[in-house]
């Protein structure tokens, strides 16, 4: 049997839910591209490609690979390396694999031995292995034998700090000058090149000879060699140079040896007998031969299957964890605010793209946050499904053959940001129902919102989510903050987040990729984790180093794929209304693991934030206090007639003149609004005498001053009145002119004039033709969601999809059981 077949029968004996799981990880159907994959076989073939490999290898922990690593490391003692030909770079097929893993078994025990020894415990050992074997990283074998994937053995002499074979590098780097050259300096005289080369490698795989060679070496190799043998196998020198000229070094680049050498004996003494060889421009490696010659096998160190602790941190105070809940109950309000206020007043959408910051600076005036948490909820808010754009004007088509198309480099329609008929009932819903949505999106979207690197750029919102590394920074420092231990959380400042950001790419290997020269991780990532930082403490997902409830069961959403789905937000459509594991959204039903972690924060949140408060308390200077978060009715209520004044433990009110003609405005009444501030006071209070008398003395004044639709007049019975209003400076604009003791004319719309007037501290109405009263009320018009359902996110490998082939890891799993 060999590995195709075994995989193949392994496969077909998984369970339904286990299967769509192990697609997902490799995301299929989309990474599959053009490739049809409708049995078993072919998806094992699909499995063993080097490019579905190196995506299972990079979803795992540093502990994953380095055991992956030691297996790999054991075939490489028992068969050698394999050498990897030149793949080409652009291929619709996948590559098969180099080798077959069957015939480079490694003994189980073996491993086993040699691990435990070091020190690595048999239970966390089994249990590692059993994970690789789920991931199908370990392929299906022979009893007592491990079996590795094809790129795994590629990759097996990098991994253990090798360099790759001396026939490799001497046929890559060497025409046959250099080549006799150094079998000139060796002792060997072969009349051809391939006769030299295959001497130089005879020579220098012998490990006896090669200690033998070194131990003449000049101390100055020595001290190279002490650097390079443990790995990695690289070095800068100036030895060599191109010998077509020019400093890129391709890949089908040659070199030779620079006359008057590198200026280093030591180099020049390796350069010379080929055990360093040019790979790039002052750039030489180490062949695997010599490496493995000349590494002593010293005792086998422990595997390290778990992250090492975070040091730099503090005992907790002793109220962190309500900090967390205060700092979820604000971003809930705050949230709220924003996409009230979008829900009155929609934005424009440029049609370069974003919102313009004129707008987002109003929105954030009105809703009283700063223009970045705006921003921040407003991207949210589109990833969550609870906004979105909606065209205001049909796009241009293309006139005869090929009507009805978008003519290409036309400007596209003007655009208007709305809520989205999901909003309603998300506003209608508890502090942790409309947090739900929103942590669900913040979790899986590809970009740090807070983080804008650009400095010449303004920042704005609606941008296009494009940070590959934003989820792996994101699902990394939420997991290493997750293995603190009780009572203790991480402490500010450089060293303690340096120290996170190493743990978060052991748990994401992805980002241990963004390191500079000296193996430091990119200072551009570090930025991005400060605000990864911010945001969850934003969020009360974090308070004081330490994560709350929610944060781990954020950690839960992640753990089981979430991210894999984006642009579909598991847990964005749930009903905000509902509790457990009650309609948590379309698609859930089919993957269990991601609707448990789903319904895992919605209970979490629903243990971090009480239940929101129905009450006010009204005092005598006319503010209305509501503790904790107010209910949304209550809210509405105390934001029609009033302003914010404050938040924090409490949200305060203040109830002023401007405040109630606003209500006014809108067709309230004194009565209806002391009616309705009396039925949410507080249990034995009652409404202060002062705020009754005021409502009622500006209820009085409210509609003297009538706005006449047909013709923008303004009249009102009081003659004084309307001679002040012809007089005041402040209204100039309007171009007002008096045609009767009682009546002005404008010569500015309805609106505009309503608003002069008010600006300039009159209290108008508007007036219809007929003479009622006409209610200000603000339009409801709703957009839908552009968050796709679950299993129906777009094509990503390819841009097409082969039809009748499955769109979703689910259906594909429905399809190969038949």
């Amino acid at each position: 049997m060999d590995e195709r077949t075994a995989l193949e029968r392994w496969l077909g004996g998984l369970p339904g839910e286990r299967l769509t799981a192990l697609l997902e990880e490799r995301e299929l159907p989309h990474a599959a591209g053009y490739t049809r994959i409708d049995t078993f076989r072919h998806l094992a073939e699909h499995l063993l490609t080097d490019a579905s490999v190196e995506r299972a290898v990079a979803a795992g922990t540093a502990g994953d690979v380095e055991l992956l690593a030691w297996v790999a490391a054991r075939a490489l003692e028992t068969y050698g390396p394999v050498a990897a030909p030149e793949r080409a770079a652009y291929s619709w097929r996948p590559e098969p694999p180099l080798v077959d893993s069957y015939q480079r078994l490694v003994p189980e025990a073996d491993v086993r031995d040699r691990l435990e020894r070091g020190g690595t415990p048999s239970e966390h050992l089994t249990s590692a292995l059993d994970r690789l074997r789920y991931r199908a990283l370990l392929l299906p074998a022979p009893p007592g034998q491990l079996a590795l994937p094809s790129l795994l053995h590629t990759w097996a002499a990098r991994m253990d700090g090798y360099g790759r074979p001396l026939d490799t590098l001497l046929t890559r780097a060497y025409n046959a000058p250099e080549i006799k050259r150094i079998a000139a300096a060796l002792g060997i005289e072969p009349r051809t090149r391939a006769d030299a080369q295959a001497a130089i490698g005879a020579l220098l795989a012998d490990a006896g000879r090669v200690r033998e060679l070194v131990a003449k070496a000049p101390a100055a190799a020595h001290e190279l060699l002490d650097h390079m043998v443990p790995g990695p196998p690289l070095m800068r020198t100036r030895r060599f140079v191109s010998r077509y000229g020019g400093h890129a070094g391709g890949p089908d680049d040659k070199y030779t040896f620079r006359d008057g050498g590198s200026g280093d004996e030591g180099t020049d003494w390796l350069a010379e007998r080929g055990m360093v060889v040019p790979v790039g421009p002052d750039l030489v490696e180490l062949p695997y031969e010599v490496g493995r010659a000349l590494r002593l096998d010293g005792p086998t160190r422990a595997l390290s299957l778990d992250a090492e602790p975070l040091t730099c941190v503090a005992e907790l105070p002793h109220d962190w964890d309500g900090q967390g809940a205060m700092a979820a109950g604000a971003a809930a309000w705050r949230a709220e605010l924003v996409l009230r206020e979008l829900a009155a007043h929609p934005l424009a959408v440029r049609k370069a793209g974003g919102v313009a910051v004129r707008d987002t600076r109003r929105l954030a005036k009105a809703a009283g946050t700063s223009e970045e948490h705006t921003r921040l909820w407003l991207d949210l808010a589109v990833n969550a499904g609870l906004a979105a754009p909606k065209a205001d004007e049909p796009e241009p088509a293309v006139r005869g053959r090929g009507r009805g198309r978008t003519r290409p480099g036309a400007p596209k329609p003007s655009a208007r940001l709305l809520a989205t008929d999901r909003y309603d009932a998300w506003a209608a819903a508890t502090p942790a129902g409309k947090l739900l949505p929103l942590m669900a999106a913040w979790a899986v979207v590809p970009e740090v919102l807070t983080h804008w690197p650009e400095q010449d750029e303004t920042p704005v919102a609606l941008i296009s989510p494009q940070d590959p590394y934003a989820v792996a920074l994101r699902h990394g420092v939420l997991r290493a903050l997750a293995t603190l231990p009780d009572g203790y959380g991480l402490v500010a400042g450089a060293p303690a987040h340096a120290e996170l950001l190493d743990r978060a790419a052991w748990f994401q290997p992805v980002l241990g990729l963004r390191r500079d020269g000296h193996g430091e991780i990119d200072e551009r990532l570090a930025g991005r984790l400060e605000a990864t930082l911010a945001e969850a403490e934003l969020f009360g997902l974090v308070a004081h180093g330490a994560l709350t409830g929610a944060g781990r069961a954020i950690v839960g959403l992640l753990e089981a794929g979430a991210g894999r789905h984006y642009p579909a937000v598991p847990g964005a459509d749930a009903d905000p209304a509902a509790e457990g594991t009650a309609r948590l959204g379309k698609g859930l039903a089919a993957h269990p693991d991601l609707a448990e972690a789903v319904a895992a924060l919605r209970e979490a949140l629903r243990a971090m934030l009480p239940a929101p408060s129905t009450t006010a308390r009204f005092q005598a200077d006319s503010t209305a206090t509501v503790t904790g978060a107010p209910a949304p009715d209550l809210a509405a209520l105390l934001s029609a007639v009033g302003d914010i004044e404050s938040e924090g433990h409490a949200v305060v009110w203040r109830i002023t003149p401007v405040s109630l003609r606003r209500a006014f405005d809108a067709g309230w009444s004194a009565d209806d609004i002391l009616e309705r501030l009396t039925a949410v006071r507080e249990p034995g209070t009652e409404l202060p005498q002062p705020l009754a008398y005021t409502v009622k003395d500006i209820a009085r004044g409210h509609g003297r001053l009538r706005v006449v639709r047909s013709a923008c007049c303004v009249r009102s019975d009081d003659t004084a009145l309307i001679a002040e209003v012809a007089q005041t400076r402040g209204l100039a604009a309007l171009g007002l002119r008096r045609i009767a003791p009682t009546v002005l004319i404008s010569t500015a719309p309805p609106d505009e004039t309503l608003a002069a007037l008010r600006r300039a501290g009159y209290a108008p109405a508007l007036e219809a033709e007929t003479g009622t009263t006409v209610l200000e009320r603000v339009s409801e018009e709703r957009s839908r969601s552009m968050v796709p359902a679950l299993d129906r996110v777009p094509v990503r490998y390819g841009g097409h999809r082969m039809p009748g082939t499955p769109s979703s890891a689910r259906d594909m799993a429905d399809a190969l059981r038949g």
